[in-house]
């Protein structure tokens, strides 16, 4: 497998990290490269970040790198503020700090909807992460998260209309929006089969997720595999800011000569 780029995942809750992008996490795992995941809501102790724990280490990502504010809907997550509830400035330098601790090529979040259930958490990260990967670079933003440090590229996890068919009617069965985009939109569709082992026993160890009916996990779960491999079997992005040009006097994060930023021609086998 050829050399891939240092991905760092940015998501709002435990198991977000997985069911968004943890193909794309595998796999760059598997190819040696750096990968990390840091997770907006919950605290450390608590059982999801237990669980988060476990997650992560099978897809190869290390230790989570959790910024500890409480769950819009589980207010006991966190001793400290809900998520969308906390000054976004704060949360941004949060996001900076990790951008700049792990200096990432790729950095990846949910999208403006929020993904396909608009969860209020995921449309703050989103919002968030925007703001972090323009700020990580410039020196003067935020100097006490580190020396500063610009990602190559950001891209948002999203689903294209046409990708929906089997998984929209799962989730409206549980009173889930399911929010798409027009297929035009995606710039990159990654194959990730080769990992969805990896990637479906990441998700079982959200056992508390997987115990439950209504959430994402439990129903992927309790699917025959042919039908749950092919609603996870791909991941989809768009991108959504790219490194500034080539001049500036901001340096880009662990750049290498003559490497590709593109997800498409770096990271991914795009689907058929």
């Amino acid at each position: 497998m050829p050399h891939l780029p240092s991905l760092l995942a940015v998501a709002a809750h435990p198991d977000d990290e997985v069911l968004a992008f943890g193909g794309v996490l595998a796999q760059h795992a598997a190819a040696g490269a750096r990968t990390a995941v840091v997770t907006a809501t919950w605290a450390s102790g608590t059982h999801r970040a237990v669980e988060l724990a476990d997650a992560v280490r099978i897809l190869g990502a290390g230790e989570p790198r959790l910024l500890g504010y409480a769950d819009h809907r589980v207010p006991d997550s966190s001793t400290g503020p809900r998520l969308c509830d906390a000054p976004l400035d704060r949360v941004v330098g949060d996001i900076v700090r990790h951008i700049r601790s792990f200096q990432p090529e790729i950095v990846i979040t949910h999208d403006a909807y929020g993904g396909l259930t608009g969860h209020p958490d995921h449309l703050q990260t989103h919002r968030a992460v925007v703001l972090a990967v323009g700020a990580a670079g410039l020196e003067h933003l935020y100097p006490q998260a580190g020396a500063p440090c610009q990602p190559a590229v950001l891209y948002a996890a999203t689903h294209p209309h046409s990708a929906v068919a089997d998984l929209g009617p799962l989730l409206t069965r549980v009173n889930k929006s399911v929010l798409s985009v027009p297929d035009q939109l995606v710039d990159v569709a990654v194959d990730v089969r080769p990992w969805l082992d990896t990637k479906m026993a990441a998700i079982i160890a959200h056992r508390s997720q997987v115990e439950r009916e209504r959430p994402l996990p439990g129903i992927l779960a309790r699917l025959p595999e042919p039908e749950r491999n092919q609603i996870i079997g791909t991941e989809y992005f768009t991108r959504i800011h790219a490194r500034p040009a080539p001049g500036r006097a901001t340096r880009v994060c662990c750049e290498s000569a003559g490497h590709s930023h593109s997800l498409m021609a770096a990271t991914s086998t795009v689907a058929s």
